[in-house]
């Protein structure tokens, strides 16, 4: 007779763990028990012969629920306590092995089953979900993941759960913790904005009619509100647009199935179907079938569609009665603003948005965006990564130093903790330059700080250098206020460890790193976004980058991207070619004051104007040259209309140059040529211009490995997602034998970087060169 004690981690609460063991435990004929433990972690205690352990052992890898994952396991002998039985024992809130905190799992086909069969006491009970799927991470408001520490606290079980609960019989529902039914659990109900309620049997049904008819729904989901409306009505979309006051950002698109995806886009690989279909259900963005008969409204100046599969209940049956089983399924929030997670908000907030909103009173603890991925030259990118995804943990191949609380950057942003050899970034935040995405944040890290127990007193504070970046202004309030130790970690350094980290290599690791994005505060003082790194996890040096341009009017420079090209084209031509070339091509008009706007942007560019070595502010200059783009209302606007409107074609002339002791980019021969050669259109123009910058980049990396003897270089940033970008750069490097590594468990834009500073800053105080330019005041 033999008794061991397990500790298990991973994706174990939440996910059907415990009851599993428990059938395991019976069919091998064991004693002992199992129970959570408060580092959402699970422990069992088994006691009987060695062969029964060894096969109980064995059972836990080959046997478990679809949505568990065991990613550590410790095993040790212990004196047998004389059990008689195998028991499902009370939580424990201690913890012992830091474990997962379980993400919202789409429904699973057993619950969608018993939603559609008229026989079953569950039969269009909308909310329906088991020990496999449902809402987890959205609903909790502290680990271990029992009922009690979840908004379904709120609802007690009824007889018929209750003895469905207590069966070990049951697969999906034995100890399902957020399981209910029509007569226990959360109820739907439809009102207008203003509450009152709407008097029908059936709300989903009513929904689906008045959404037939034209209106606009709003829909409370699993971590937060979405907005329905028609995807195939120009005239509906037009007036989503305007209630929302977003004018080109693409909307989301949710499809009753796969092959109703394909009718409106291409799912070009085995590998994006099943993440389409997988339990984490992401927007996964597709081309555009030609004819789709999608409003062109949906995503204007585009050439991909966001499409996601329904993941609860609610939206299967509204899908169900809708014309072509496709919706335009937005996030439900004012311009700017984080999405409504309760009634109170979305009465206050959608009002002027929506005509009626579809509610349940399942409380919404945390807010969880939808996950948004890509195809990036043949790899899976991130663009957001949240719901189904956050807040799951990546190991690192290294332990830290100490624990590392992470604020990240401003747009797009979201924060980390990292403790051990776990990094675990939040779920996506938004603009941290609105306040209420900033107090978002807050509460996001704070959650992981309370769920992990993080010790603050041996804990560090990591943030951006930028100045002005109101997350690094929240870190320096905790640092007052805690008196906690703050790391300032270099913007695109961060991008860069983000992928290392990902990668796995150890500590000691030297590397190359391109770098490329909109804008991040450089060591010089200047604003960097195009620059190759020679780095490791504990600093980096400068080796190339794009020669820096003006930037008219700092911030209206990113809004206006004529401003931009004006910027660029002030460095090789006088006043008066750069107006002909504006005038010419009907440039000037896009421009709010018109010529006089022209004379302050170059007068700005000649004198004082930010200097910035950035890949999104010069696709900004080529998006308004090509006359793709010439306002930006959402970030990165230009450079994916240029992206889309970009066809092949061969790079376009750049030089390589030293200057300053570095590398750089020299990019006027580019953009003479995008003048120079206007009959060759606009595809093959913006298609050559994005692979100048790619190969530019990948041939200064190229020379960089070189010099330090590496075969890899990574690449990450808000430009790094661009296909024919990292295509162009990924040619410059093979031909000489280096390979390119982009992220693809984390987004390579901003919403990477507080996992970059965690790291970092989790290893000492990141060490840089000296600053070799007088910043600009």
């Amino acid at each position: 007779m033999r008794s061991a004690l397990i500790r298990v981690s991973g994706v174990v609460q939440g996910v059907g763990f415990r009851p599993f063991v428990h059938r395991m435990a019976s069919k091998w004929g064991l004693r002992g028990y199992v129970k959570n433990m408060g580092g959402s972690e699970v422990e069992i205690l088994v006691e009987g012969r060695e062969d029964q352990i060894a096969n109980f052992l064995s059972s836990l890898f080959t046997e478990k629920p679809p949505p568990a994952k065991i990613e550590e396991l410790s095993l040790r002998e212990v004196p047998p306590s004389g059990s008689i039985e195998f028991s499902i024992l009370p939580s424990d809130s201690s913890p012992k092995l830091p474990s997962m905190i379980p993400p919202d799992i789409a429904i699973c086909e057993g619950c969608l089953a018993e939603i559609h069969d008229p026989r079953d006491r569950r039969y269009r009970y909308a909310l329906n979900s088991c020990a496999w799927c449902g809402p987890r991470f959205s609903m909790m408001e502290r680990p271990p993941y029992d009922r009690e520490n979840t908004s379904m606290a709120d609802f007690p079980l009824c007889d018929d759960c209750l003895s469905e609960y207590g069966d070990p019989g049951n697969v999906r529902r034995f100890h399902a913790q957020g399981m209910s039914c029509p007569v226990c659990g959360p109820r739907l109900w439809l009102e207008e904005p203003s509450g009152l309620r709407v008097d029908c049997d059936d709300p989903i049904s009513e929904a689906a009619s008045l959404i037939r008819e034209g209106e606009i729904v709003a829909i409370k989901g699993i971590g937060g509100y979405h907005v329905a409306a028609l995807a195939t009505d120009d005239g509906v979309v037009e007036e989503l647009r305007r209630r929302k006051d977003r004018p080109q950002k693409p909307f989301a698109l949710m499809a009753l199935d796969l092959v109703t995806v394909e009718r409106f886009a291409e799912i070009p690989s085995r590998e994006i179907r099943s993440l389409l279909a997988g339990p984490e259900r992401p927007i996964v963005l597709l081309p555009e079938r030609p004819g789709s008969g999608l409003s062109r409204l949906v995503a204007p100046g585009l050439n991909a569609v966001g499409f996601m599969l329904p993941y609860t209940g609610v939206h299967h049956l509204l899908l169900e009665e809708v014309p072509d089983g496709v919706l335009i399924m937005t996030s439900g929030n004012e311009r700017g603003r984080p999405m409504c997670i309760d009634e109170e908000c979305a009465r206050r907030r959608l009002s002027g948005i929506v005509d009626h909103i579809l509610q349940h009173n399942r409380r919404i603890v945390n807010r969880v965006d939808d996950s948004v991925v890509r195809l990036t030259a043949g790899r899976v990118t991130f663009l957001r990564r949240s719901r189904g995804y956050a807040p799951s943990w990546i190991r690192l191949p290294f332990r830290l130093e100490r624990p590392v609380i992470a604020f990240g950057a401003e747009l797009q942003n979201a924060g980390a903790v990292a403790f051990e050899d776990k990094l675990i970034p939040t779920q996506f935040v938004g603009d941290t330059d609105e306040y209420e995405n900033l107090t978002y944040l807050e509460r996001a890290l704070e959650f992981l700080v309370r769920s992990y127990r993080l010790d603050l007193s041996e804990a560090v504070l990591a943030a951006d250098m930028h100045p002005s970046y109101s997350s690094r202004r929240l870190a320096e309030l905790w640092s007052m206020e805690r008196g906690m130790e703050l790391v300032l970690v270099q913007h695109h350094h961060a991008h860069a460890v983000s992928v290392a980290a990902e990668l796995g290599v150890d500590g000691d690791w030297v590397g190359v790193a391109v770098a490329a994005d909109g804008l991040g505060y450089g060591l010089d003082g200047t604003l960097w976004g195009g620059e190759v790194l020679k780095f490791s996890y504990r600093g980096a040096e400068r080796f190339a980058s794009l020669t820096p341009v003006p930037m008219p009017g700092g911030d209206a420079a990113t809004r206006r991207p004529p401003r931009m090209l004006i910027g660029v084209l002030s460095t090789f031509m006088g006043d008066d070619e750069v107006k002909e070339i504006l005038r010419s091509r009907g440039i000037v008009d896009h421009l709010p004051g018109g010529e006089g706007e022209v004379d302050i942007a170059l007068a700005q560019a000649r004198s004082g104007a930010p200097m910035i070595s950035s890949v999104g502010r010069v696709m900004d200059a080529a998006a308004s040259l090509l006359g793709v783009c010439h306002v930006r209302t959402y970030e990165g606007e230009p450079a994916m209309k240029l992206e889309a409107a970009a066809a092949a074609a061969d790079p376009l002339e750049y030089s390589l140059v030293r200057r300053d002791g570095i590398v750089r980019v020299d990019l006027r021969r580019t953009f003479e040529s995008l003048i120079e050669r206007r009959e060759d259109g606009v595809p093959a123009l913006a298609g050559a211009f994005i692979s100048s910058l790619g190969e530019a980049l990948g041939s200064a990396a190229a020379e960089a490995a070189d010099s330090l003897g590496v075969d890899l270089v990574v690449a990450s940033g808000g430009a790094a997602v661009n296909t024919l970008f990292i295509s162009a750069m990924e040619r410059a490097l093979s031909e000489s034998g280096i390979r390119l590594v982009l992220n693809s468990k984390l987004p390579p834009g901003d919403g990477g970087v507080a996992a970059g500073q965690a790291v970092s800053a989790g290893l000492g105080v990141p060490s840089y060169e000296r600053p070799r330019a007088t910043p600009p005041q």
